[in-house]
């Protein structure tokens, strides 16, 4: 039985990266559907250099249930419309090139980034799960070496001991971590006089913020960490795909042609056609 290797990717972050990256680049290298084109060449690339399974994780919308918890949580106000008008392109075009696709609504794309790794990592096929994402939040899914999480932008492949060594705290303890200092990406603070060591060093002697004594947390700004824990902890249990080979790429189907035209990106079509998908293992 031939193991195989999942890759997950957070569209969301990819999408950003490649607008703001050509918008570094000039005026002249900035279309309608560019970053679309640039998130699509870098999923080929990854079919290229030899990646069967891969899945996408996009937010089709910006809010989720956080919001209902905390009025700071992020929105979708201030992306400029240039690049919100890439969002849902970018999911069909993804879904035209035979990509697993994730558009997720009530939940955040991190979410089925931890959902697509949980359920990845139940099948004794899989040999590694590789999130393609810099987040901070996503080193809660790390486990071991077998899922870990890759950081294009340095190259870094994060594993346990890389979660422990950036962080200083376990991958478990990531969401603890995250109330403690905040994350002002998703807009809330932490708590005051908790910098990133002393984060660390708290969670060492105690572990979990559940099990902090009066004398380290108390009051509000207990409630408000355990808060925002929640906000940081990731969900699990959304219901992406019931066998891993969902996510195996068949090829792409006959409206990519278009779509990749629409997009400017109409030499993807030659790099797919010589790509053969691998063959499902019996």
């Amino acid at each position: 039985m031939r193991q195989m290797i999942v890759h997950l990717i957070d569209g969301t972050y990819e999408l950003f990266r490649h607008f703001y990256g050509l918008r570094r680049a000039g005026p002249a290298k900035a279309g309608p559907y560019t970053a679309v084109a640039g998130v699509l060449g870098t999923v080929v690339q990854m079919i290229e250099q030899g990646a069967t399974h891969v899945g996408v994780a996009t937010d089709h919308v910006i809010e989720s249930f956080r919001n209902d918890l905390w009025p700071g949580y992020k929105t979708g106000d201030g992306i400029e419309h240039a690049l919100w008008a890439q969002f849902h392109p970018l999911e069909d075009a993804l879904m035209a090139m035979g990509i697993a696709t994730w558009p997720m609504v009530e939940l955040e794309a991190d979410d089925a980034l931890a959902s697509a790794a949980h359920l990845a990592a139940l099948d004794a096929r899989v040999e590694r799960v590789s999130i393609w994402t810099p987040d901070k939040d996503l080193a809660q899914c790390v486990v071991g070496e077998r899922v870990v999480q890759v950081d294009r932008r340095s190259g870094q492949i994060r594993d346990d001991a890389g979660v422990r060594a950036k962080y200083g705290v376990a991958p478990e303890h990531i969401p603890d971590w995250l109330a403690l200092v905040g994350d002002a990406a998703d807009g809330y603070p932490g708590i005051p006089r908790f910098g990133k060591r002393t984060a660390a060093r708290v969670i060492a002697a105690h572990g979990a913020i559940e099990r902090f004594p009066a004398k380290v947390l108390d009051g509000a700004n207990r409630e408000h960490a355990l808060l925002f824990k929640e906000l940081a902890t990731l969900r699990t249990n959304a219901p992406l795909f019931d066998d891993v080979d969902a996510l195996r790429w068949r090829g792409a189907t006959r409206e990519f042609s278009t779509m990749a035209a629409r997009m400017g990106a109409e030499r993807l079509n030659g790099r797919l056609d010589r790509l053969k998908p691998v063959p499902q293992s019996a």
